[in-house]
């Protein structure tokens, strides 16, 4: 089934490249040309990638001995190693003053 109507990128071509390592719409496009022009596939292409990893990067961790990596969750840490300082939430900045007068008006009492 056509994945993309705009370049004839079907179903099977997204899994062949995503199998070669193509894990996201960006390099799936970049591959593919598929979500480059209307837009209109883009969510059809990141529901056939799905949350799963990246089959590549996943074959290569095995290879190395480290879990997969899954983007945005922090990997385990080595034992004895101290565990990072979560980083400090900003204040919000105060509200910016409002000027009794604008330019060029006067402030009637």
């Amino acid at each position: 089934m056509y994945v993309c109507s705009c370049f004839g990128v079907t179903e099977e071509q997204i899994r062949e490249h995503a199998a070669a390592g193509a894990c996201t719409p960006r390099r799936i496009a970049s591959a593919s040309r598929a979500g480059t022009d209307c837009g209109s596939c883009v969510r059809r292409i990141q529901g056939l990638l799905g949350r799963g990893g990246c089959p590549r990067r996943e074959a290569a961790a095995r290879s190395a001995g480290t879990p997969p990596q899954v983007p945005g969750v922090p990997g385990p840490s080595a034992p004895g190693a101290a565990s990072p300082a979560s980083p400090a939430v900003p204040a919000p900045a105060p509200a910016a003053a409002v000027p009794a007068a604008w330019p060029g008006r006067s402030v009637a009492a």
